[in-house]
């Protein structure tokens, strides 16, 4: 009997120590030295990428960002501000409490076929807003210039960049808004191209939110 309780304390006496010891490895020692590495060698990734202006954090390079005017009574959807570069549309995504400002947490897409009238109806919204948004007196965009991802959202709707076309195709409507340039606006969109990753993977794009901040800084200045 002694010995059967003597064996069985020394089993639970292993058991507790190889608990300890891998909570210990797995739980503390790993989690530490990932983060260490991480925050040695992937500081601003490990950190979320984040975007800083006027010594503050504004957003992440990898999360797209709203530029609207403020919700006018009886409106359900605020209008943009039209003195700064858009993204993309965010149409298909649910509304939340949580994060007011950006209303991006839920994230996804419409899930709508192709050929769903539904869905080529918000196409074909977005496209005539995008042509009438973006005429000046001397500058009038036509439906052909309007580039895809104008008028629809990516998979997840939360996308950051633009097309270098649809910068493009914004330059005017924003330069007249902030009394700027067309040339000294069109070069900022070149200046905040970035081309394929590694000259071959994706497409050239335009991160909206660091482009509005070097556009903020123009005005600024000018």
């Amino acid at each position: 009997m002694n010995n059967s309780v003597s064996n069985t304390a020394r089993l639970l006496g292993a058991g507790l120590r190889a608990l300890l010891v891998l909570t210990l490895l797995t739980g503390v020692i790993y989690p530490l030295a990932v983060t260490g590495v991480a925050q040695a060698l992937f500081n601003d990734k490990a950190n979320g990428s984040e975007i800083k202006a006027d010594g503050k954090v504004v957003g992440s390079s990898l999360i797209g960002q709203a530029y609207n005017l403020p919700l006018k009574k009886g409106e359900e959807t605020p209008a943009p501000d039209l003195k700064w570069f858009q993204g993309r549309p965010q149409n298909g995504l649910g509304t939340n409490s949580v994060n007011t400002r950006y209303k991006l947490i839920l994230s996804g897409a419409t899930n709508r076929s192709g050929d769903n009238e539904e869905l080529i109806q918000w196409v074909k919204d977005a496209k005539a807003a995008v042509v009438k948004d973006n005429s000046t007196p001397d500058y009038k965009v036509r439906p052909s210039q309007v580039p895809a991802d104008a008028v629809t959202s990516s998979g997840s709707g939360l996308d950051p960049a633009i097309s270098p076309q649809y910068a493009d195709l914004q330059v005017h409507r924003v330069a007249e808004r902030n009394d700027l340039p067309v040339a000294r606006v069109q070069k900022l969109v070149d200046e905040h191209t970035d081309g394929r990753t590694l000259g071959f993977m994706g497409e050239p794009r335009v991160n909206v939110l660091e482009l509005n901040i070097a556009l903020k800084d123009l005005v600024a200045g000018s």
